[in-house]
């Protein structure tokens, strides 16, 4: 009897002590919970305000640097310089490197009574005909207005609606590699008449006119409405571009069969084809050609907003950079 009950006692005490250690093991592990939790709190508090300071920093050198900028800017808007306006990109309408955009950079370029000459930094495969036309015409203008010296200096390419504005300047120059030329004119087209006749799509459009959709992809080819164009638009206008290279270029071009085909030339051929001046950057051009060592780019105006943007995220793509280089 006495032995039922101390194994009964016995039991009750290690039940006792189990559930004692379970509530220590919950209260251990509730504590640890907590700790991580304030850990969890305390890390993303810190790494808030990291970003925050990273942000000021890069915010503070970006007015810093733009103040620098603009401080160089007025000494160079008072200094003996070379003009620089960037050709850069497709001339397109309504765009950066249309005639509304690059016109007023070459008015301030050749205007400024500090610049003694001025380069176009030139790099694109062309664009609008009308476009180029009205900025080749601008070029022409101002030179003899201003009595300044124009260069193109061509870096990766200047073909087609590039060539067209770049035979209105004094010289031009371009790297061995450079690709110039594609003096021609072109207007793509498609059809998908054939496709529709096997899905079984047809085309229901309206039109008033009887060449109205002559380059409508869904339409059957109008072979009339074709050569009109190319007779009356597309030749006119190359006729128009072939024009404008002989003024610029005059008898310093070597005319074959191919020059008004649309083909490219390297650089160097370039050179002996007279399609271009010369090799050189824009570095060699204003020291040896110009003999002005100082460069100032003439650039439209950006907002506060724009200009640190553009600094913090060149500074964060920088600071990257470094990182993951210093990681191999």
């Amino acid at each position: 009897m006495q032995t039922e009950q101390q194994t009964e006692k016995r039991t009750t005490s290690e039940e006792t002590s189990s559930q004692q250690n379970g509530f220590q093991r919950l209260a251990i592990a509730v504590e640890s919970l907590v700790k991580q939790e304030r850990w969890t709190r305390r890390f993303a508090n810190f790494l808030k305000l990291a970003i925050a300071l990273y942000i000021i920093f890069l915010i503070t050198l970006a007015v810093k640097n733009i103040d620098e900028q603009d401080s160089a800017h007025d000494q160079a808007q008072n200094q003996p310089h070379v003009a620089v306006v960037r050709l850069e990109g497709p001339i397109m309408p309504a765009t950066k490197i249309s005639a509304e955009a690059i016109n007023p950079l070459l008015k301030d370029a050749f205007s400024n009574p500090n610049s003694k000459a001025v380069i176009i930094k030139a790099n694109s495969p062309g664009g609008s005909p009308v476009q180029s036309a009205i900025i080749n015409d601008e070029i022409t203008r101002l030179k003899k207005l201003y009595k300044k010296p124009v260069y193109v200096v061509v870096e990766d390419m200047c073909a087609s609606g590039c060539y067209y504005i770049a035979v209105a300047a004094d010289k031009i120059y371009a790297n061995k590699g450079s690709i110039v030329g594609s003096i021609g004119v072109r207007m793509d087209a498609f059809g998908f008449t054939g496709l529709m006749e096997k899905i079984g799509v047809e085309n229901r459009s309206m039109h008033a006119g009887e060449h109205k959709t002559f380059i409508d992809p869904f339409s059957p080819k109008d072979e009339a409405g074709r050569t009109f164009f190319k007779e009356n638009v597309l030749e006119r206008t190359h006729q128009q571009f072939i024009e404008a290279v002989r003024k610029g270029r005059g008898d310093r071009i070597k005319e074959n069969e191919n020059t008004y085909t649309g083909l490219v030339w390297l650089g160097d051929e370039a050179v002996q084809n007279g399609m271009i001046d010369g090799l050189g950057d824009i570095a060699s051009v204003a020291r040896d050609v110009i003999g002005v060592d100082k460069l100032r780019y003439y650039e439209a105006d950006k907002s506060i907003i724009e200009q640190l943007m553009g600094d913090i995220s060149s500074e964060t793509a920088t600071k990257l950079s470094l990182y993951f280089t210093g990681m191999h």
